[in-house]
């Protein structure tokens, strides 16, 4: 029964212009009045003479003397109103002066909603379908049309689209929903607001719906603009609709508006246009649960997923340019392009990867190679009970029978299971298993923290999670989607208590069982098929999921065992998570060391040793911060650890800068070992390499920058040179010292981000081809070719007079005396920027606070660049997976803050 709203709810009003609002040009404005027409339902009422208030950019296009080359529909939710879409006229008009493409924005004030008029009747969801057709059909849209709906707007929006196919060549969404699952509770304020008791109260006799959508903004509202979103509901009066509109929600199939709902649902799975999901994770009401339904449903949408953004997506992020970047890509005059377009470029729709599945070897080639071996494929020092071996041949049959199991389960190809667990066996077979049958697995590093694993678990949402015991304690305590299968046996109410359905032991069981009864394991996916979403490290920001297919990781392995001769037979320490899990790829008897892999800097040099004496290893990899632990405690070292360590032939050292003097520092523990530094990232985990004489020479050059060295083989590097302002504008060249945004192109780059769109299509931007990718690092090539790392996009300092990337003046300083690490910081307006220089002391400051007036001196005279300001601090802040790269961006907030009076905390 749907719950009624106060008498005061049927109240009637004129529709009015709005007052002057932050914003919101008065020019924009207009009245429309839909004429009295009979009804559209046998025996129904007729439908009444209304008027709707809307914002309308078509005077003002025909003030730029353009045409426009479609309309964009936009529809707000509640309690919202056409403020919502602000952001886009403005954009729309925008684009069209600066020559774009210019369409024609009608935004409009739902019946009863803003200041359209009110007329005392309640609107159910076929109502509001039905009257935004007959809008339309007064205002005379003939096409292309493309909507744009926000919350329940987004529903209404979707259903005119499904009643208008011929008019429409796109949709887009912001934060709704199309269908209630019966097997899911309605979200939690939605279930509050319409208790009975509530409804009326929370809605139209008090602003509290109101004043709570405006609470959960991100980040909060300022008052202006809050007052614009008020302005429409000044009084209970006003605030009818509100009420109606959560009471007309179809809570159940009885409901009156279900019917319409399921009729718009159904219709939506039949649109074939393109489509563009936009969605702010942070929102209590419409939960991820409803993209992935509107992502089933529309299977060629692209995704963007805005982290840290939450319901009133439009104020929360750019939505406007988003949505101008998304049309400009599809519709460039206003209909979708096909590859015969001359528009087009001419491999446009090619298939690069034509022959991709003749020359693909499966990820598990060397495993299969190697099934029948007693050898070494494993060693795990840090096993319960002591130090672990698992053979080849062990190996390959635990990931066959899990394999199976899962199948038996019901995991399928294209299922997402997400990896909660530490480097070791468990981990090596589900993974293997997860890759043999097309499941995509989802791996997140532990050192993100529970924040950043609670944000990239959700939003990678995952089918299935196979966990250890704290990930699956964090996965139950944190609401983790996915059904659990956990790593280790345990007792029933603790099963029961964390959701736990099998163990893993359990499914090798059913999976050895339906082996021998003949079952066969299916086919290797395709080469272009979805393996694995790996997580970015989130040193500059929310971390990314980076979706490979097996193409790519089969291209990833074959990379680095060219590089570095590394295959059958090798001895490996990975004492950096995705080389353990590439160990069996390479055909390597791999070996993880004794230490906390959420932690680098727990590795010892001792632990090293035994690593090395346990896998018969020659080669070893370990990150920065790892290594320069190993090279700190070397002196707990015995003779046999030294003399275990001059077997290595090759150790690596990756993931953030590496100096020359701790290459050298670990040489001397490994003097027989060949000294590499990668330069890579999560996006493509290989792009060149440098040694240490490489190292020693560029630091003896006086160049700026870090020299990462010589692309590998098959990659290609060229820089997007910066303009003025600090943006890689720049068509993309090899000559020498120019600085700009390093672009590489490589078989083994990643294929996409996943539900990331506007950051996919940024990282591809000016790159032709389909393996290229924008870092975001800043650097320059030398003239013999070598590529120097400066510093990252987001880092660099716009000063009034020049643009500043912050490695070289950071070197510089570090040649200061008493000076340990640095941290060039840009604070202020971009253009207008002030260098502020963030030091470490040897020995370290107790406090951070500013430096000594000669300290001061000495830093700025070192730095060859302005510097406004120099600070102390104990220890510089650093990302989490590696210890090792100083986060200047956390720099700049905080410097902002302690220079502008702020407390002097610590970074």
């Amino acid at each position: 029964m749907t719950p009624r709203l106060p008498r005061v709810a049927t109240s009637t009003a004129p529709a009015t212009l709005p007052p002057p609002l932050p914003g919101l040009d008065p020019a924009w404005s207009r009245l429309v009045t839909v004429p009295a027409s009979p009804s559209e339902r046998p025996g129904g009422p007729a439908r009444p003479a209304r008027t709707w208030h809307l914002l309308d950019t078509a005077a003002s296009l025909t003030a730029l003397g353009v045409e426009p080359v479609g309309t964009l529909l936009c529809v707000h939710g509640n309690p919202t109103w056409s403020y919502l879409w602000r952001s886009v006229v403005a954009k729309s008009l925008a684009v069209a002066a600066a020559g774009g493409p210019a369409w024609r924005v009608v935004a409009v004030d739902q019946v009863g909603m803003g200041f359209s008029e009110r007329t005392g009747v309640d609107h159910r969801l076929a109502d509001r379908v039905a009257d935004l057709g007959a809008l339309t059909d007064e205002l005379g849209l003939a096409g292309p049309v493309v909507t744009l709906g926000h919350d329940w707007g987004g529903v209404v929006s979707l259903g005119w689209a499904v009643d208008h196919p011929d008019l429409v060549v796109a949709v887009t969404t912001c934060n709704t929903a199309v269908h209630q699952s019966a097997d899911a509770p309605i979200p939690a304020p939605l279930r509050l607001a319409l208790r009975p008791q509530l409804l009326g109260r929370a809605t139209v006799i008090t602003p509290a719906f109101i004043e709570t959508t405006l609470a959960i903004a991100h980040p909060k509202l300022d008052r202006a603009t809050a007052d614009a979103y008020r302005a429409p509901y000044r009084g209970a009066a006003r605030r009818g609709a509100v009420g109606g509109f959560v009471a007309d929600i179809p809570v159940d199939a009885s409901h009156p508006s279900a019917v319409e709902l399921d009729r718009i649902a159904a219709g939506v799975a039949a649109l074939q246009v393109p489509a563009l999901l936009l969605w702010g994770p942070r929102d209590p009401v419409f939960l991820e649960r409803y993209l992935d339904d509107l992502a089933a449903r529309l299977p060629q949408a692209d995704v963007h997923r805005f982290e840290g953004a939450g319901h009133l997506l439009p104020d929360d992020a750019d939505v406007a340019g988003t949505v101008f970047d998304w049309l400009g890509d599809h519709l460039p005059d206003g209909r979708v392009p096909t590859p015969a377009d001359p528009s087009l470029p001419a491999d446009a729709g090619a298939d690069t990867d034509v022959d991709a599945d003749s020359t693909h070897r499966p990820l598990w080639t060397h495993l299969t190679e190697l099934r029948d071996s007693d050898e070494p494929a494993l060693v795990e020092m840090a096993a319960p009970g002591g130090t672990r071996t698992i053979t080849w041949r062990l190996l390959a049959r635990r990931i066959d029978e899990v394999a199976a199991g899962l199948l038996d389960l019901g995991v399928r190809h294209g299922d997402r299971v997400s990896l909660l667990v530490t480097p070791g066996a468990d981990l090596t077979a589900a993974l293997y298993a997860c890759i043999r049958i097309g499941a995509v697995v989802v791996v997140a590093d532990a050192g993100l923290g529970l924040g950043g694993l609670t944000r990239a678990v959700r939003g990678a949402r995952p089918d299935w999670i196979i966990g250890a015991l704290p990930g699956l304690a964090a996965a139950r305590a944190l609401g983790w989607p996915g059904r659990r299968i956990a790593t280790v046996a345990l007792p029933a109410p603790a099963r029961r208590a964390l959701r736990v359905e099998h163990t893993l032991a359990a499914v090798a069981r059913r999976g050895a069982a339906r082996l021998a009864a003949g079952a066969a394991l299916p086919d290797a996916p395709a080469a272009d098929a979805p393996a694995a979403v790996l997580f970015t490290s989130g040193s500059t920001g929310p971390a990314k999921g980076v979706v490979y297919t097996h193409g790519q990781l089969g291209a990833v392995r074959d990379a680095l065992a060219g590089q570095y001769d590394v295959g059958v037979g090798t001895g490996l320490v990975a004492g950096f998570a995705p080389f353990a899990l590439l160990g069996p790829a390479l055909g390597a008897r791999s070996v993880a060391p004794d230490m906390d892999v959420t932690a680098p800097r727990t590795l010892t040099a001792r632990a090293v040793a035994d690593a090395v004496v346990a896998a018969d290893a020659t080669v070893v990899f370990l990150s920065p911060a790892a290594l320069a632990n190993v090279v700190a405690t070397a002196s707990a070292l015995t003779d046999d650890d030294r003399r275990a360590l001059g077997r290595v032939r090759l150790f690596l050292s990756a993931g953030a800068p590496v100096s020359a003097a701790l290459l050298t520092a670990a040489t001397e523990l490994m003097p027989n070992a060949s000294a590499h530094t990668p330069y890579g990232m999560t996006e493509g985990l290989l792009m060149t390499d440098v040694d240490l004489d490489g190292v020693r020479a560029a630091g003896a050059s006086g160049a700026e920058g870090i020299c990462v060295g010589r692309p590998a083989a098959s990659v290609r590097v060229r820089i997007a040179p910066l303009d003025a302002d600090g943006r890689a504008t720049g068509a993309l060249t090899e000559a020498p010292d120019v600085t700009g945004e390093i672009v590489v192109v490589a078989p083994h780059v990643r294929d996409h981000y996943d539900r990331l769109w506007r950051t996919d299509r940024a990282s591809r931007l000016g790159v032709e081809d389909p393996r290229g990718h924008r870092t975001g690092d800043v650097g320059h090539l030398d003239a013999s070719g070598q590529l120097w790392v400066e510093g990252r996009m987001q880092h660099v300092v716009t000063t009034p007079g020049s643009v500043v990337t912050p490695v070289g003046p950071e070197q510089r300083i570090e040649r200061v005396d008493g000076i340990g690490r640095v941290g060039i910081a840009g604070i202020g307006p971009a253009g207008t920027q002030q260098v502020v220089a963030v030091v470490e002391t040897v020995p370290a400051a107790r406090r951070p606070g500013p430096a000594a007036p000669a300290l001061a001196d000495a830093v700025r005279a070192a730095a060859e660049v302005p510097v406004a300001a120099v600070l102390v601090v104990p220890v510089l802040p650093t990302d989490i997976r590696h210890n090792s790269k100083v986060d200047r961006a956390r720099l700049s907030r905080w410097a902002s803050s302690v220079l502008a009076g702020g407390r002097m905390t610590r970074p």
